[in-house]
């Protein structure tokens, strides 16, 4: 496997440069190679006018790197995790503390906290403080905002844009369309070649069919024999003042809501808002302080095991096993929701001819890109044909048409009856939400069909929307 075929490509000194592409085209390869962590095959690569070969040690006091799946140690705290990468370089963060001070200064107060404590925007200030610490000429970012709001991902690109006026040369990757058009030009990468280099309007114009793919058309959802609708009598989740505090802190402040068979519910909010608190809660993963709430018929305070039983669930940071293969780990998933093996075998046989993976079914999932796993992954949540299914930021860091594809199995499996409750940070997604809910400071704030909500707040689209909501936020994020 090739992962780069010929690549050649230019950044100015100062320059705001980004690197775009789908899943799997080879961005993660070139950051590793201008970066000195991989070697190439073929051609030569200079960073500051120094070869990534014969001049390693040069580059790598001049580079910041932020790769996109490690750049914190979890179990440290942000003192911790600065010093440590400060002493990396051989510095001190007294000696590169101007670099980063207008940066760091806005979660110093949490120095004692584990950098795993931290909310998504907490934990991107303090990893862009570690690049930044030894003060380089050059930060390299792999996809640095994924999975982080769009607030906390605006406010990430104003600090981006200050470092620029520094004079420091930026290159980053980012599937985010609104990030894209921050750079001055963009590089798109495809099958390990460039396909194009120019400023952002004009590439994303010219390779429309990739970063912006028709709509999705939701065929009608065919309504019950006898004159039922799906509406009546079929909520999936009721959920009535639910509270979950830690000490007097309260994550989840009373919020009520029910979700109805078949719907596709959006469950929205900044970082730090309690959507994940809530989603546990509804899971089985944790018990809540007050109020009451069922899923599936079950009650969340005393049937946790049966809701679990009865649920599908997918993690943005762990749904698959990666030493398994395709089949095995569809096979154990199985297995774990206790169906039977004849009905494992021919269910098994018709997901891999459904999502074209019957050539692959031995591959090891390490193997597969992105954008295939998180199909199989969710296909996995939902094999045992359970009452509702759980995704928490299913497609974070993947390209357009990849999300464009996911969500048509989301559609699927609600035509189907499943009923789907989804968090997520893009606000196109949101959009092809039956209904959606906003929370803010623990609370929802906000709840209705897309168009409704959009109407009562006066804003052209949910991410307006949902802006002006998480603007209204009082407590700290973290």
């Amino acid at each position: 496997m090739q992962a780069l075929s010929d690549v050649s490509l230019t950044v100015g000194k100062g320059e705001v440069f980004g690197l775009i592409g789908p899943d799997g085209a080879g961005k993660t390869s070139l950051y590793r190679i201008i970066c000195t962590l991989l070697l190439p095959d073929a051609g030569t690569a200079q960073v500051d006018g120094f070869d990534t070969v014969r001049q390693m040690k040069q580059i790598r006091s001049r580079v910041g790197y932020m790769p996109g799946r490690f750049s914190l140690y979890q179990d440290l705290t942000v003192a911790e995790n600065l010093n440590f990468f400060a002493t990396l370089f051989g510095t001190t963060v007294e000696a590169g503390y101007d670099s980063i001070k207008a940066i760091y200064a806005q979660i110093e107060r949490f120095k004692d906290r584990r950098a795993g404590a931290l909310s998504g925007g907490m934990k991107q200030k303090l990893a862009l403080s570690c690049a930044l610490v030894h003060s380089p000429s050059v930060l390299f970012l792999d996809e640095p905002t994924t999975g982080v709001d769009p607030v906390s991902r605006r406010e990430f690109w104003q600090m981006l844009l200050m470092l620029k006026e520094r004079g420091i040369t930026i290159v980053a990757s980012t599937p985010y369309l609104d990030e894209v058009r921050c750079c001055e030009r963009v590089a798109f990468l495809s099958e390990g070649r460039i396909q194009g280099i120019g400023e952002p309007d004009v590439i994303l114009t010219e390779f429309a069919d990739v970063f912006s793919p028709p709509p999705i058309i939701r065929a009608a959802v065919p309504q019950p024999c006898g004159g039922e609708t799906r509406d009546e009598g079929s909520d999936v989740i009721e959920v009535e003042h639910l509270v979950k505090a830690f000490g007097s802190f309260r994550a989840v402040d009373d919020i009520s809501f029910t979700v109805k068979r078949g719907e596709i519910f959006g469950f929205l909010g900044a970082n730090g808002a309690g959507k994940t608190t809530a989603m546990h809660m509804l899971t089985g993963l944790s018990q809540p302080t007050s109020g009451i709430g069922t899923v599936v018929g079950y009650d969340i305070r005393t049937q946790h095991e049966q809701i679990k039983k009865h649920i599908g669930y997918m993690s943005q940071k762990f749904s698959l096993y990666e030493d398994l293969t395709v089949a095995e780990n569809i096979r154990l998933f199985a297995g774990i929701y206790g169906m039977k093996d004849d009905e494992i075998r021919r269910k098994t046989d018709e997901l891999l001819e459904r999502l074209k993976f019957t050539e692959h079914k031995n591959d090891l999932v390490s193997s597969l890109p992105l954008g295939w796993k998180q199909k199989l992954a969710f296909s996995v949540s939902i094999f045992h044909e359970p009452g509702v299914v759980f995704l928490d930021e299913p497609t974070g860091g993947v390209d357009s048409a990849t999300r464009r594809q996911f969500w048509e199995l989301i559609y699927d499996a609600a035509a189907r009856g499943i009923t789907v409750f989804v968090t997520t940070h893009y606000m196109d997604e949101a959009e092809y939400c039956d209904r959606i809910s906003i929370m803010v400071d623990g609370k929802i704030s906000a709840l209705g069909s897309p168009d409704e909500l959009k109407r009562r707040y006066n804003q052209p689209d949910i991410d307006h929307v949902f802006t002006y909501l998480a603007r209204q936020a009082t407590r700290s994020a973290d």
